[in-house]
């Protein structure tokens, strides 16, 4: 019995039948998604409202035709939005024990496609899929490795938190602000990252990574990993991001693997229209569309 689900608008894309009746009455040997809504908002430090993310990404979604031109593909992979998980404002413990809790009764029929909220709900995301041994892939301005910061839990220290999870390997894309104390952390302790300076200098080496992984993945995407210009309303913008177009290309070669879940977070948009929701809607609908 899922205890902490409740009801919201739903995903374009996603079908319309209940999850488990599409689980009886087909014999589905691929992936399914369920799209599930974390409207968790608590430790921003600069501009709140990641809790509206969710909806905003949903209705950002019925932009999109279900034939993806750019990929010459079809969404055809079954999808279900499952609604959001009932947070707790203000007490990521509770929040966090309810995420997991919602994800162990669920992932043994789906793949989790997560829409934020900010990103500390990615910490019991992965916590929640500790077991599928993932490789950690992480699109973000911002390297979220400080130890402290405003307490153990919040926007700025949630992936030195799953780095205590201890994933294969954490491979960071497109950050371009961190602590000296976050890129010693990360050079002592073998995480990748790549700059966009570094991506625009020699966008061979990342991809090339990329196309290298056999393992499991596990992505994570802070919407703050574009530039300003096309992802504004997000709790920490930094300039000189990735576009829209680099994702695409580095969204294709991903999409080619094996993926234990996904989650988009740090959508601070609540008005209908925003490029911020419609780009993160884009990823979720050309990752859908590749995985058809």
């Amino acid at each position: 019995m899922l205890l902490y689900l409740e009801d919201s608008s739903k995903f374009a894309f996603s079908r319309r039948e209940p999850l488990k009746e599409f689980l009886s009455s087909q014999k589905w040997e691929g992936d399914v998604f369920g799209v599930i809504g974390v409207p968790f908002d608590s430790t921003a430090t600069y501009m709140p409202g990641a809790r509206f993310g969710p909806s905003a990404i949903r209705e950002a979604s019925y932009n999109f035709e279900r034939y993806n031109l750019t990929f010459n593909k079809e969404l055809e992979i079954p999808n279900f939005d499952l609604g959001d998980i009932e947070v707790t404002p203000g007490n990521f413990k509770e929040t966090s024990k309810r995420i997991v809790d919602t994800l162990n009764e669920l992932t043994p029929h789906i793949k989790p496609l997560i829409l934020g909220g900010e990103h500390t709900i990615t910490y019991p995301i992965i916590k929640a899929l500790k077991h599928t041994n993932p490789i950690i892939i992480h699109f973000d301005a911002h390297m979220d490795l400080r130890d402290y910061y405003n307490g153990r839990f919040s926007h700025a220290t949630v992936m030195r938190r799953v780095y205590e999870l201890e994933p294969q390997n954490m491979i960071m894309i497109g950050v371009r602000s961190a602590s000296k104390e976050e890129t010693r952390f990360a050079r002592e302790h073998n995480i990748e990252y790549y700059t966009p300076q570094m991506i625009r200098e020699n966008a061979e080496e990342l991809t090339s990574r990329l196309k290298s992984i056999k393992k499991p993945i596990y992505l994570t995407i802070d919407i703050d990993v574009l530039d300003p210009s096309y992802a504004p309303m997000v709790g920490n913008p930094s300039p000189c991001g990735l576009t829209p177009f680099q994702m695409e290309k580095l969204i294709k070669i991903i999409a080619e693997k094996e993926l234990v879940g996904v989650d988009i977070v740090e959508v601070a948009s609540s008005s209908k229209g925003d490029q911020t929701s419609i780009n993160a809607a884009k990823i979720l609908h050309d990752l859908l569309s590749l995985k058809s």
